[in-house]
């Protein structure tokens, strides 16, 4: 079972820059993506291999957004629930037999750190959300969490100490996620720097492989034991950000 997860920074463009192409050649079983940037109705049909689709479109045209493609039919899907109950299309999660996969596009908290207190009170919320619906069943969190927790996740982690995505606010918010039973996937199998998933579009920051590691695959501990890899997809090019995943014993 392949779990994806991609920031494809507008799915409109994505479309235009070998979306099709990624989809085919990784075939995943599940494929979540944010930053959507449309609602539905704006978007060509797509993804005719996948017969489940969902979308969490903003309120604001162009902007923010989920969307999950599934082979597999969930039990149930809910849209921004509970504490999360937004406006901006942050959250999908479905519900399968052996877990919840939550899809999460974290806020960013901004230049000048203008919306830091609100992306607090969101890592607080998102947390209660999952250890709420952990009481039922094992959660998968995948999607762009907007944080770098370690210097080893970020190339210049000294000049970013007061940047957005990697305050010391922001990775207490992470820390507390894997202090309460969430596991960091892709450290379960690689403990290597200069392992990234955003690059800005500036000074040629892809290249120079000057990035930041904010997508993720956080899972319950107790699914610990059907993890067989998490990875980054680091040479698909399409967006600022580049696909994650897992796959998990069948």
């Amino acid at each position: 079972m392949k779990l994806i997860s991609w920031n494809v920074n507008g799915i409109r463009a994505v479309l235009k820059k070998g979306f099709h192409d990624f989809v085919d050649q990784e075939k995943p079983d599940i494929l979540c993506i944010q930053e959507t940037k449309a609602h539905p109705d704006q978007v060509d049909e797509i993804m005719h291999d996948y017969e489940h689709h969902y979308w969490n479109s903003a309120e604001k045209k162009g902007y923010s957004g989920t969307a999950i493609f599934s082979k597999i039919k969930p039990i149930a899907v809910t849209y921004g629930d509970g504490p999360m109950n937004d406006t901006e299309g942050r959250t999908i999660t479905l519900e399968f037999e052996e877990y919840f996969l939550i899809n999460v596009y974290t806020p960013n908290s901004k230049r000048e750190l203008e919306r830091l207190k609100g992306r607090q009170k969101w890592d607080k919320d998102f947390l209660k959300f999952i250890k709420n619906i952990e009481k039922k069943k094992p959660v998968i969190v995948c999607g762009d969490l907007n944080c770098a927790h370690k210097e080893i996740d970020i190339a210049r982690p000294k000049q970013n100490e007061r940047t957005a995505g990697f305050t010391i606010e922001e990775r207490r918010g992470m820390d507390n996620y894997l202090n309460n039973g969430l596991v960091d996937t892709f450290r379960e199998f690689n403990s290597e720097p200069d392992n990234y998933t955003y690059w800005s579009y500036m000074f040629n920051a892809r290249a120079n492989n000057v990035g930041w590691r904010i997508d993720y695959f956080l899972i319950s501990k107790k699914i610990r034991s059907i993890l067989k890899d998490a990875f980054i997809l680091n040479k698909v090019m399409g967006s600022d950000h580049c696909p994650v995943g897992i796959i998990l014993k069948n």
